[in-house]
């Protein structure tokens, strides 16, 4: 049995929420509900063709007096016939339109309300600070934008309206029913409590199973995202066959989870039937003993057992549905919970515009942990003033990355200042502070899309022109044009269509188009060859010209153009150097030299030597 998982939010309170989440399609929703609603009267008036055959046609009872007045020369038998056979076809005629027009009215309505939510999904989730991403995945993420939202199309069209529409259908059959015979009426009824315990009984169940199937099968997807994105470590070391055997473990798990959930509904659904079988059975004998003692005739009692029949069918679909409902609220409530995510990074009120920053830079005593980790920085004091270049060095996790992720307000620290031309940098508009700054990554990061497209990324109001001339500047501009459709060529998922020195001019390109006044570099040539490694260094060195620098360095050759050394370890400062390059730094012999500097050193010579 699944475990007992507690409810996020009350079937109540998601119900008002989807409510407003709707409020466009309110009107789609009203005209659905209507074109619904007619189906109760074309419902009501179906089984009466069949009576009108049994009593007037068949048997010997007349019809009504104003039929007569209308064809009173008409063979009785015959009329009788006609009207059955032309009420059987209007209502036809009717029942086929009637679908017809809420069949396109609900597949528009509900694709627009998947469409809204996950639009409006995607735009909050990129609002949300990066250590959500860190928290949970991003796959988690992406299974309910794709997975989950589609359950506000079943809740409102395919649940919330038929609900309805039955609630009504099964008032006018109990009219109906009374009118003909209340004591069949209070008969049909009697099943309705017993129906109402077996829908509690299973809800729970399967609003709790609904929860950890979705969270089984949102984890089996994260192994397919991570196989397929890392495939060549996959293939390097062998592991096809361990990653698959990861992949059925998860799945076995979701699929078990899933044949516990049909089970249970399977025991519901069969209980319903049960037990509306037993209603008709009891119907039935009581009908036929009114028959024989002469209270109704037969047509009544066709009549009547088409009636229940159309009777409790809205009562099944009233008790199926309600927990077809908790399988989709379960839904709702995971697309909700991601919207309700707070994002960390938030807009003061009143901030400041910021058109062009001229790049004084200052930490003030700063300190930030990530979450449930000790990892982060601690007492980060410096100042950089506008247009020099630092250079930050250090081991892995010493929190270069993340000091610099401080500065572009990623992460806000949670002790200290981070300065920004005299202001705090929580002072600033966050799309006018994050404009200061151009990233080029250690690993260039290109979208799936064409060569123009990427470079123009930053800036997406560049001109043809502007977009080669900032290729140019990045030494891009030759093998791009080599390429078979130019600058419209598509670099696939990643990039994979290009090489890694082709990437990373590219993203230089980008940087260059973006003119931001602060540039960061995050090693942009550690993983290419020394003969790329040089083209880009020269691009960048022009890149750099007039802009405040920040570099994570790992290669000498990039700390010979810093004009200050920052050197940490372990989310700490322990050595500022400026105003002489690393070589006099590591000669000079007044002054005690990290090892992380000489084995720096070391390795320069090596490639030095090597080239």
């Amino acid at each position: 049995m699944f475990p007992q998982e507690p409810r996020r939010a009350s079937d109540w309170k998601l119900y008002r929420r989807l409510w407003h989440q709707s409020r466009a399609c309110w009107p789609h929703l009203g005209a659905i509900l209507f074109l619904s609603l007619l189906s109760t009267p074309i419902a009501l008036l179906f089984p009466l063709p069949l009576k009108i055959a049994v009593d007037n046609a068949i048997g010997k009872h007349p019809l009504p007096p104003f039929l007569t007045s209308w064809f009173p020369h008409a063979d009785a038998t015959a009329l009788a016939v006609a009207v059955a056979i032309a009420l059987l076809l209007g209502l036809s005629l009717l029942m086929h339109l009637q679908g017809l027009a809420g069949w396109w009215l609900q597949t528009y309505t509900g694709e627009k309300l998947v469409w809204d939510l996950r639009a409006q999904l995607l735009q909050h989730a990129q609002r949300l600070s990066l250590s959500l991403d860190r928290r949970t995945g991003s796959m988690d993420a992406t299974y309910v934008i794709q997975h989950d939202t589609p359950a506000i199309q079943n809740v409102m069209v395919q649940g919330l309206v038929p609900l309805t529409t039955a609630v009504f259908t099964l008032l006018g059959m109990i009219v109906v029913l009374e009118r003909i015979d209340w004591r069949l009426a209070l008969l049909a009824l009697a099943v309705a409590p017993v129906l109402f315990l077996l829908t509690r009984w299973c809800s729970h169940r399967v609003r709790s199973g609904s929860y950890q199937v979705k969270e089984l099968d949102s984890s089996a997807m994260s192994v397919v995202q991570e196989v397929l994105s890392l495939l060549p470590v996959v293939k390097a070391f062998g592991q096809e066959d361990r990653e698959h055997a990861r992949f059925v473990r998860r799945s076995s798990s979701r699929m078990q989870g899933q044949v516990r959930l049909a089970i249970i509904q399977g025991k519901y659904n069969l209980a319903i039937g049960f037990t509306l079988a037993l209603g008709t059975a009891a119907a039935l004998l009581m009908g036929t003993h009114e028959v024989r003692a002469g209270i109704i005739t037969v047509g009544d009692l066709v009549l009547v057992m088409a009636y229940l029949a159309q009777f409790y069918e809205p009562l099944r679909l009233v008790s199926t549905r309600l927990t077809d409902l908790q399988s989709w609220l379960a839904s709702i409530d995971r697309a909700f919970g991601l919207l309700d995510e707070v994002p960390e990074i938030v807009e003061q009120e009143g901030a400041l515009q910021l058109v062009r920053a001229r790049g004084e830079i200052e930490f003030r005593n700063v300190s930030f942990h990530y979450a449930g980790s000790a990892r982060g920085v601690h007492n980060i004091d410096f100042r950089v003033p506008a247009g020099l270049r630092v250079g930050i060095v250090g081991t892995t996790g010493a929190g270069k990355t993340t000091l610099l992720n401080l500065l572009t307000r990623f992460y806000d620290a949670t002790e200290g200042q981070v300065i920004l031309d005299g202001h705090e940098v929580r002072q600033y508009k966050i799309a006018d502070l994050r404009r200061q700054f151009a990233i080029v990554l250690q690993e260039p990061v290109l979208f799936s899309a064409s060569i123009a497209e990427n470079i123009a990324y930053g800036r997406a109001s560049a001109t043809d022109e502007e977009i080669m001339a900032a290729a140019m500047s990045a030494d891009a501009h030759e093998f791009i044009m080599k390429l078979p459709h130019g600058y419209d060529t598509q670099v696939g998922e990643r990039g994979a269509c290009l090489s890694g020195g082709e990437r990373q001019r590219i993203s230089l390109a980008r940087a260059f188009l973006r003119d931001s006044p602060i540039l960061i570099l995050d090693e942009p040539t550690s993983s290419v060859d020394l003969r790329t490694e040089a083209a880009i260094l020269r691009a960048t060195e022009k890149l750099m010209q007039g802009r405040t620098i920040f570099m994570i360095a790992h290669r000498l050759s990039t700390l010979k153009a810093c004009d200050i050394i920052v050197v940490m370890e372990q989310g700490k400062i322990t050595d500022i150097r400026g105003q002489r390059t690393a070589e006099e730094l590591i000669r000079a012999e007044e002054l005690e030299v990290p090892e992380l500097f000489r084995a720096m050193l070391a390795a320069s010579a090596a490639s030095s030597s090597e080239a």
